[in-house]
């Protein structure tokens, strides 16, 4: 059983990053603006991460076995529609739908694990999990990048359909139900409100460089977005059985913890959505070769995150752990903002170790945060936020820094004396700027790389704040024992998973 939920989990979560690979030539072959690659990339993060809650409550109540199948099913026919594309939009509303199958897939496979497997067993499962849905979002980028070498970026879905159909025969075959017979009733309005705040808030931030950052249209989405997502909190508060109980986060360390794990993911998703592009369009890199370039972040982030954050935490504590991988992140992105045409490898890489270094040393304690921070009848609601922390920070990431990237590009890029189709041409994208000239891509890329400084600077100051910000939240419960009992539990989680 437990092979078939691991390729069903990665399935869907190697769909986040995998496209990533294939923006240049999906851009060439549809004629897509930056802000629409934003979106075709985003799409399924955002609708991933809005959806989520509402996918484990589906099936929690109705079975979990019929949420994975039904979420394959849908993850495989849409991508179909996908491959067969032409035009951005269609592609966008074909990787939304991608991400309400992925929202059933997800929650499901670890709450089968949880509800299935026995107690001593069930740990070193759930460990498993984890290292599938870390290393997924990695392989995919790789593997998408094989494809791209030989084909074109359809065949990016073709896998995602091979993958989604063998799945479900699989799940068919081994897969046993399983249901909670005291699930609540679904708060589909919670669900509803979700969707729409979210979708306010990043269609406004994806569509600001177009629009204006000060523009009327741009504020008054971003403030439509806050004050329905403060709906949201209210609404959650006078629900019996909240989809996400906003009350959770008066736990300092839980809060603190969600905080992180959404900051780090808001930092990786978006730094490898512009990496991809820069390496491919700016350095001339092959897809395959472009994702090959990133493995070393992959390679520092893992024994960071299985074996030095988990002994650093029991020895001196989870919060000053958190907050030395918080920094890390941060000087990793700030060395990354110094990349530009002329850059060689070694800036790159200077970057990225750290990066991922950072990443793996703040993220186990801080998911220990916020699982410790519970009841052991929470524990399946401290899951469920991890994962949305993880999901909502990579949308963000892509909507975030890919706005700003955009914005210095069209800042920078200077398009005086160009005939008025060429210089549409080079405002649109970096990639649609080779149809204008060698010229012209030449100052396009330099544009690009004063963007690339834009929103990885900007990444990198986010991370320091919050670096402080979560060092302010995270009080010890009580006397440093406590904090280190906290920290000799995560080693103990992570020695399991290993």
């Amino acid at each position: 059983m437990l092979p078939a939920v691991m390729l069903a989990l990665a399935t869907v979560v190697s769909a986040v990053a995998s496209l990533n690979t294939a923006i240049p030539s999906i851009a060439r072959d549809t004629r897509a603006t930056q802000t629409q690659l934003s979106w075709i990339i985003d799409a399924y993060a955002l609708v991933f991460a809005a959806l989520l809650l509402l996918g484990g409550a589906i099936g929690d109540r109705y079975g979990r076995r019929r949420a994975l199948a039904a979420g394959l099913v849908v993850f495989g026919a849409g991508s179909v529609a996908a491959m067969f594309a032409s035009d951005p939009g269609w592609l966008i509303a074909m990787r939304g739908v991608l991400g309400v199958g992925a929202a059933l897939v997800m929650p499901a496979t670890l709450s089968t694990i949880t509800s299935t497997f026995p107690a001593r067993q069930r740990t070193r499962a759930v460990g498993a999990w984890a290292g599938v849905a870390g290393a997924s979002a990695i392989l995919g980028l790789l593997v998408s990048g094989s494809l791209l070498e030989q084909w074109s970026w359809r065949s990016v879905f073709l896998l995602n359909i091979v993958l989604a159909v063998v799945a479900f025969a699989a799940t068919l075959a081994v897969v046993p139900e399983s249901a909670d017979p005291d699930a609540p009733k679904l708060d589909l309005t919670g669900a509803l409100i979700t969707v729409v705040g979210l979708g306010a808030g990043v269609y406004s931030i994806i569509e600001a460089p177009t629009e204006g950052w000060t523009s009327a249209r741009t504020l008054l989405g971003l403030a439509a977005a806050v004050v329905v997502l403060a709906g949201f909190v209210g609404w959650e508060l006078r629900r019996p059985n909240p989809l996400l109980d906003p009350r959770l986060f008066r736990h300092r360390a839980f809060a603190a913890g969600t905080l992180s794990i959404t900051v780090q993911f808001f930092a990786f998703f978006g730094f490898v959505f512009i990496a991809l592009q820069y390496l491919q369009l700016v350095k001339d890199r092959g897809p395959l070769l472009a994702a090959v370039s990133l493995l070393p972040m992959a390679a520092a982030m893992m024994p960071s995150a299985r074996g030095i954050a988990p002994r650093a935490a029991a020895k001196v504590g989870p919060r000053r752990v958190i907050v030395a991988g918080l920094i890390l992140v941060s000087v990793g992105l700030l060395v990354l903002s110094l990349l530009d045409t002329g850059s060689s490898y070694w800036v790159l890489l200077g970057g990225i170790v750290p990066l991922g270094a950072g990443m793996g040393l703040a993220m186990t304690p801080a998911t220990a945060s916020i699982t410790d921070a519970l009841p052991a009848d929470k524990q399946g609601v401290g899951s469920a936020v991890n994962d949305l922390a993880r999901e909502l920070g990579g949308a963000l990431g892509i909507a975030v820094l890919g706005s700003l990237l955009q914005s210095g590009y069209r800042s920078n890029l200077d398009t005086t004396g160009l005939p008025g189709p060429v210089a549409e041409h080079a405002r649109t994208s970096l990639a649609m700027a080779a149809h204008a000239g060698p010229q012209v891509m030449r100052q396009a890329q330099a544009a690009f790389a004063d963007g690339l400084h834009t929103a990885l600077l900007s990444a990198a100051i986010v991370l320091a704040v919050t670096a402080v910000v979560v060092g302010a939240l995270y009080r010890r419960p009580a006397p440093a024992a406590a904090e280190q009992r906290t920290g000799r539990d995560a080693a103990r989680t992570a020695e399991t998973a290993n």
